[in-house]
């Protein structure tokens, strides 16, 4: 069962997602938040799989809220515009992905079982064009994570990874098997602490092992 929070200053928008998850097998909604500090609370308490995130909020925004997540539950950022330079700060609090709020039903139900299976809701690809569109306007220097942890393979597969390349591809690229470039991300993963493939090309770029343009 996925157990799903839904954080939402709106009780229409809450209500209306609350309907369409409970009405589906294998998920199930175990509570709802008007702001973050009441979504990180609601997650202590009830530890979900999956919290669905607005960002903007009174009180304590999505954003902080998702910063301040404990490991465990995947977050999917809700928003009203697809560029929306939060949805890029969220991506680098940690965040899985994000839905526009007028996303079709079905749209939301497979990206809450996506997450819930431990998938980036973004592809790489997309995670990309979000931060080189919005990097620069960060309103604070961010510290990227000590890849001096890394071995030089495992810097290779990140910056692979931070161009949008599947395993696959960097299967190909490196001349390696499908399964050995699994295993470098997954490894590459553990090291960063980053939740999901999206964050390591969020860590990629502003590592500087990827640049704008390059693609």
């Amino acid at each position: 069962m996925i157990k799903i929070v839904l954080a939402d200053d709106q009780a229409l928008v809450r209500a209306g997602f609350r309907a369409l998850l409970d009405a589906q097998p294998g998920m199930t909604v175990v509570a709802e938040a008007s702001d973050g500090a009441q979504a990180l609370r609601l997650v202590a308490e009830h530890e979900p799989d999956v919290v669905l995130m607005d960002i903007r909020m009174p009180g304590m925004d999505g954003l902080t809220a998702t910063r301040e997540m404990p490991p465990g539950p995947k977050v999917i950022i809700l928003t009203t515009f697809e560029l929306d330079e939060y949805v890029f700060e969220a991506l680098r609090g940690g965040a899985s992905g994000f839905l526009v709020k007028d996303t079709e039903p079905a749209e939301l139900i497979q990206a809450v079982r996506v997450v819930a299976e431990g998938d980036a809701l973004l592809s790489p690809g997309v995670t990309r064009r979000l931060i080189a569109e919005y990097a620069s306007r960060a309103k604070e220097p961010h510290h990227t994570r000590d890849l001096g942890l890394l071995t030089d393979r495992e810097r290779e597969v990140l910056a692979l990874v931070g161009t949008g390349m599947t395993n696959d591809e960097i299967a190909g690229e490196l001349f390696m098997s499908p399964a050995t470039a699994k295993t470098h991300v997954s490894r590459t993963m553990m090291k960063l602490h980053a939740r999901d493939r999206a964050q390591l090309v969020v860590i990629a770029y502003e590592s500087g092992l990827v640049r704008p343009g390059w693609i």
